[in-house]
């Protein structure tokens, strides 16, 4: 699909396979979270601009590679974005971090704001928005709105799962960020969820009903 990189390393698979197993418990679900979501970030960072600084070696002088331009921004919806952000901070534990407060309306399917709080001048940094599911898209489209409202320009969309009408609902929101996920799966079920899905990523994560 245009705009979506599937991850399809043969860990990231390995990994997603045992979590989508209900019979994974809270601790391994969570643990392989934490896991995958590292090797993810490498994917969803691939691009990023270096430039050259002047360092000496235990042997000479070089010019060598860095991070050009302001620390990254991850920007967790919450709750269960945390899973994939505690991964992503083993690998760039320099990034700021963003929190978006947002649940589904179990009728509606709607998402609802309870919360949101950024680092100052989004709009020179670039915003990775990470929540495991991207199912009806309504969070996610929620999310990204709030981030352009407080500057933010260049934004990637990470997810584990994806199914194609969240995708369409999300490109047709946001046609400019691109999304990284492990999976495109069959589609939405009557409740909203993924199929064949792994279940409330949250709920697996946190062990709670």
């Amino acid at each position: 699909m245009q705009g979506v990189t599937v991850v399809d390393h043969p860990l990231v698979q390995h990994k997603l396979t045992i979590m989508r197993d209900k019979e994974t418990s809270t601790a391994g679900f969570r643990r392989l979270l934490r896991e995958i979501s590292l090797l993810l970030c490498y994917e969803v960072t691939r691009d990023l601009e270096l430039t050259t600084r002047t360092i000496e070696t235990p042997l000479t002088t070089m010019e060598a590679p860095t991070l050009e331009g302001k620390k990254l921004v991850f920007a967790s919806v919450l709750r269960a974005g945390n899973g994939l952000l505690d991964g992503m901070l083993d690998l760039v534990p320099a990034a700021r971090v963003a929190h978006i407060g947002l649940y589904r309306d179990h009728e509606t399917l709607q998402a609802v704001e309870y919360f949101f709080k950024a680092p100052s001048d989004l709009e020179n940094r670039l915003v990775i928005v990470v929540d495991p599911m991207l199912a009806t898209a309504n969070s996610a489209v929620a999310a990204v709105d709030k981030l352009k409202s407080r500057g933010a320009t260049n934004i990637r969309f990470l997810c584990l799962l994806a199914a194609p009408e969240g995708i369409a609902r999300f490109r047709s929101a946001h046609p400019e960020v691109p999304i990284f996920t492990a999976s495109i799966d069959e589609r939405l079920n009557e409740q909203g969820y993924i199929l064949p899905g792994l279940g409330d990523a949250g709920d697996r994560m946190y062990g709670t009903k």
